[in-house]
């Protein structure tokens, strides 16, 4: 069974932002957000190197990968564990690319790392256990995000 559900597809198209774990040389973690997650196939992540240096590095020596994708307002989504191919050159190389081109990236890609999702699991916030919806969750952090100051902003002032 291919370890990449509907849903779960669904989300990483949807919210295309992930947060990538891997392990430094000296066994540390590195996590490193990454805006160019995409579904490959039924069993497979991808996103591209734009400017992942150290990320590529850690794959090189420990294949090892987690991807968290989370929807922000539904506090709900998935945690992918896997290992990674770094491809620089050939067929799914030329494919992924043209697949971020048709999506609107046109930033040099240096590589294309593939996930194979050998784990899948849900990530849910614990305000699910209590009698709250998932529509009223929804709810107060879009208001939320709609009433927060940006950053750097004093309350009142007018915008940049």
């Amino acid at each position: 069974m291919d370890p990449l559900t509907h849903e779960m597809k669904q989300l990483v198209d949807q919210e295309r932002l992930g947060f990538f774990a891997t392990v430094c040389p000296d066994g540390s973690p590195n996590l490193s957000p990454k805006g160019t997650l995409m579904v490959w196939d039924d069993a497979h992540l991808m996103f591209a190197d734009i400017h992942s240096p150290g990320t590529v590095a850690n794959l090189a020596l420990n294949p090892t990968i987690e991807v968290n994708v989370v929807d922000p307002f539904a506090r709900k989504g998935f945690r992918f564990k896997g290992t990674a191919t770094v491809l620089e050159e050939g067929r799914i190389f030329d494919e992924a690319v043209q697949r971020y081109r048709a999506r609107g990236v046109h930033y040099p890609i240096h590589h294309i790392v593939l996930i194979r999702v050998q784990l899948a699991i849900p990530v849910v916030s614990p305000v699910y256990d209590t009698d709250i919806s998932e529509d009223e969750v929804r709810g107060i952090w879009e208001e939320h995000h709609r009433t927060a100051r940006p950053h750097g902003r004093a309350p009142g002032a007018p915008p940049a």
